[in-house]
């Protein structure tokens, strides 16, 4: 059961109210949970967030906020973490006068035993939440088995498709945001001496930057993260 409907349920019948006003209530909350719908978090300056990477020279910040708490991983509606998927926004803002090119940036998550991570495109997330099963039922007639192939419900397809980063590019004094999912199934700690990577960052003159190192120990040991 969700714990708020757990709490609500205790206090209701510490009142002893009549079952009709309890079923009510109920049904009002659960309403309320199914209507729920992902928001994108809104985006501050890429240097105020604890991991960043700043190139004053080029006027440019890129930054990582990983979504690894149960507080932060609430404004999804699919608990991405149980399926070994490591949401983390990235934040890139432009603190220069002309435009920055964003259309060919390439990320890479690297753990701290050099394990090297590409982003989950929309399809590899699809096919990690359908959850592939087969029919392992005994039969005394060898048919060929065939997989199952599960479905992805259409409230998280959308979900999936409004949290990516999918900006092309960086209008001046300006940022831009978005969700990168990295498959660390199998991984215990994904964050301690792990850094995030990017490349391919150009300017207007179609010049690519220096690449962004991104390291997550910032963000662990900022002052404000609760464990």
């Amino acid at each position: 059961m969700h714990p708020i409907i757990e709490a609500m349920l205790f206090n209701m019948q510490r009142l002893s109210l009549p079952l009709v006003v309890l079923l009510t209530v109920l049904a009002f909350i659960g309403s309320v949970l199914a209507a729920k719908q992902f928001v994108r978090p809104v985006a501050q300056p890429a240097s105020s967030y604890p991991a960043h990477d700043q190139h004053p020279d080029e006027r440019v910040t890129a930054a990582a906020d990983p979504y690894d708490m149960p507080d932060k991983a609430q404004i999804f509606t699919v608990n991405y973490r149980d399926e070994g998927l490591l949401p983390i926004f990235v934040v890139i803002t432009n603190d220069g006068d002309q435009p920055v090119e964003l259309s060919s940036v390439r990320a890479q998550f690297v753990t701290s035993s050099r394990v090297k991570i590409s982003p989950s495109s929309a399809e590899d997330i699809y096919r990690r939440l359908s959850k592939p099963s087969r029919n392992d039922s005994p039969s005394p007639i060898p048919i060929p088995r065939k997989k199952v192939k599960g479905t992805v419900d259409k409230k998280a397809q959308d979900e999936i498709q409004a949290a990516l980063f999918s900006a092309r590019a960086v209008e001046p004094r300006s940022t831009q945001s978005g969700f990168m999912f990295f498959d660390v199934e199998g991984v215990s700690a994904p964050l301690p001496g792990s850094r995030l990577f990017l490349t391919g960052v150009r300017n207007s003159k179609g010049e690519e930057l220096m690449y962004f190192e991104i390291p997550m120990e910032k963000y662990l040991s900022a002052p404000d993260r609760k464990p």
